[in-house]
């Protein structure tokens, strides 16, 4: 199968180009190799309104980096313009990574007004970071505490950067001259994250009943420490990744105690990181197939359901991935099917702007858990996913801004067709 193999021969990640990352990279880090490419890639992905990034709200954040990037340029010009109009409205903010404090850092820094405190913000930049914010240092500034693991600071070219302060040469340069060259200049916010692909590629094909090689457990296996696991170098474990690695061991048969996990409870549900802003319903839902069986926490994710049928997530843009995590977790859930079957467009896909292939394979394994006959929904979106072919696949998982982990899609994919292929025969 060409997509395990490329887990195994390219550990740097299936994941899209991110405009905030490459706008940091061009506005703090000039002198990396690249730069004119990372320039044009921020020219050339403005959309015609002035902004640049996901609709609505996750414009935002992408737009005030590459204004930033670009000043001077005829692009931040009409960028400025378009955002001075979306905060001149009521700022609705995505649940996008560390937002709060990322919009008052780049406002700052183009001289604009908005109605987030920036206190926050000035009280970090005077005290040590926290190990969950080394992901967005470059809002920060180099510091003393910040670690590396082969020279990468969290997984984030941008953080590098910073922390590296100028072309010294040695493994955090290597670092951003590999990742810079992958895509030929722009870089994603969070490269390499071996763990999380994995696991998730993992649980996506062996819960539909298809097989993966037996040495990925044991990779996975060994990214373990007494904290959990964690997406990639330099990020902290999390209770996201480390419920989505057990999950994923125990169905490849090697399964571990979960005692990590269980550092990351809080009361009926868990926490990603200490802290945090917001609870994930797709966190609680990989802990609760990681557990097995934990009556408050399926109470809990019960509780989160929405009138309408669906759940809602701080990973991902879409209430088709959070669904399809919560339903998979709790075997089922009617509700969650209706709202799918009234959704489905008239080409047969699934999507909260437009039909995607990933939002489709969602809602394919959704209907899956049915005990309805759902057989015409899932052979329309099936045909659906067969037609996508090669087309990109749109960002709509939350980091800094929006990305797409495409490996993670294509078997999403291959799962769901798997799933309706056994309801169709």
């Amino acid at each position: 199968m060409n997509l395990l193999a490329e887990l195994t021969d390219d550990p740097w990640s299936g994941i899209t180009p991110s405009v905030y990352e490459t706008g940091r990279l061009v506005a703090l880090a000039p002198w990396l190799n690249g730069h004119e490419a990372r320039l044009r890639y921020l020219v050339d992905t403005q959309h015609p309104d002035g902004t640049w990034g996901g609709p609505g709200e996750y414009a935002l954040v992408p737009t005030l980096s590459a204004v930033d990037a670009l000043q001077g340029h005829p692009a931040a010009r009409r960028g400025l313009e378009a955002l001075r109009k979306l905060l001149s409205r009521p700022l609705k903010l995505p649940d996008t990574v560390a937002v709060e404090l990322i919009v008052p850092a780049l406002a700052e820094r183009l001289g604009l007004r908005t109605p987030l405190d920036p206190r926050p913000l000035h009280a970090l930049r005077k005290r040590p970071l926290p190990e969950k914010l080394w992901h967005t240092l470059e809002i920060f500034g180099p510091r003393p505490e910040v670690r590396t693991v082969d020279g990468i600071v969290a997984a984030s070219p941008a953080a590098t950067a910073v922390q590296l302060q100028g072309p010294r040469p040695g493994p955090s340069l290597d670092y951003l001259d590999t990742v810079q060259r992958r895509h030929r200049g722009p870089v994603p916010a969070g490269v390499p994250v071996q763990l999380f692909e994995r696991s998730w590629i993992i649980v996506a094909l062996k819960s539909a009943g298809l097989d993966v090689p037996e040495p990925m457990a044991g990779q996975i296996k060994a990214a373990f420490t007494r904290e959990g696991a964690a997406g990639g170098p330099g990020l902290p474990a999390d209770a996201d990744d480390t419920a989505t690695a057990l999950h994923a061991l125990a169905l490849c048969d090697s399964p571990r105690p979960a005692e990590a996990l269980h550092r990351y409870r809080e009361a009926r549900h868990f926490a990603c990181f200490p802290n945090e802003r917001t609870p994930s319903t797709s966190t609680n839902a990989h802990a609760l197939q990681a557990l097995g069986h934990d009556r408050q926490l399926e109470e809990w994710l019960r509780d989160m359901q929405q009138p309408e049928g669906f759940w809602r997530d701080k990973w991902h843009a879409s209430p088709y991935y959070a669904t399809a995590c919560v339903t998979n977790a709790l075997r089922g859930n009617e509700k969650a099917v209706d709202w799918v079957l009234r959704t489905q467009r008239d080409d047969g896909s699934w999507g909260r702007w437009e039909g995607t292939y990933e939002e489709t394979a969602y809602a394919i394994r959704i209907l899956s858990h049915s005990r309805r006959d759902v057989t015409e929904a899932m052979t329309r979106g099936a045909k659906f996913l067969q037609d996508w072919q090669d087309r990109p696949h749109p960002p709509l998982w939350h980091d800094k801004d929006l990305y797409a982990p495409t490996r993670i899609i294509r078997a999403e994919g291959m799962a769901a067709l798997h799933l309706a292929c056994a309801v169709c025969r």
